[in-house]
C-alpha cells in the first residue's frame, strides 16, 4: 500500500446545509487524514480554471455556475491509496447509484447537487491541491 494525497471539495449544496462536519467524519473514519482545509468562496474565474478539462462540454457553465453558488470547502486529504479510498467512500457520481454508507448517497441531492467532489487520479490529485494550497498550508 502506498501513501497517497488527494484533494476534496464539499460542495455548496452540503456547505448550505451545514454538512461539512458529518462529511469529515466519514473521511476520517475512512482512514483518511485531513491534511489542509479551507472554507472559500470560488470565483467564476477560478471555477473555470479549475474544470477547464470541461470547457467543451454541455454542462461546463451550469457546473461553474453551481460552484459558485455559495461557499465550498477544499480539503487536501492523506492516507494509503488516497486517490481510490476517497473515491468508494464519496460513492457514485449519480446518488441513486452509490453504495448505502457513502457520501454521495446519504447527502446528495441530485447528480449536479452530489455534495463531494474527488480526484480521479493521483497526477490530477498533485495538479488540483496545487491549485487550491501552497505547500507550506498542507500539514501531513
Amino acid at each position: 500500500m502506498t501513501v497517497e494525497q488527494t484533494l476534496s471539495i464539499i460542495k455548496p449544496d452540503a456547505t448550505r446545509r451545514n454538512l461539512t462536519g458529518k462529511i469529515n467524519a466519514k473521511i476520517e473514519d475512512a482512514g483518511l487524514k485531513i491534511i489542509a482545509q479551507k472554507r472559500l468562496q470560488l470565483t467564476k474565474q477560478q471555477a473555470e480554471a479549475f474544470y477547464a478539462v470541461h470547457k467543451e462540454r454541455a454542462f461546463f457553465g451550469e457546473l461553474v455556475d453551481f460552484m459558485i453558488s455559495g461557499p465550498v470547502v477544499v480539503q487536501a486529504l492523506e492516507g494509503e491509496n488516497a486517490v481510490a479510498r476517497y473515491r468508494e467512500v464519496m460513492g457514485a457520481t449519480n446518488p441513486a447509484n452509490a453504495d448505502e454508507g457513502t457520501i454521495r448517497r446519504e447527502f446528495a441531492e441530485s447528480i449536479e447537487a452530489n455534495s463531494v467532489h474527488g480526484s480521479d487520479s493521483l497526477d490530477n490529485a498533485a495538479i488540483e491541491i496545487a491549485f487550491f494550497f501552497s505547500k507550506i498550508e498542507i500539514a501531513a
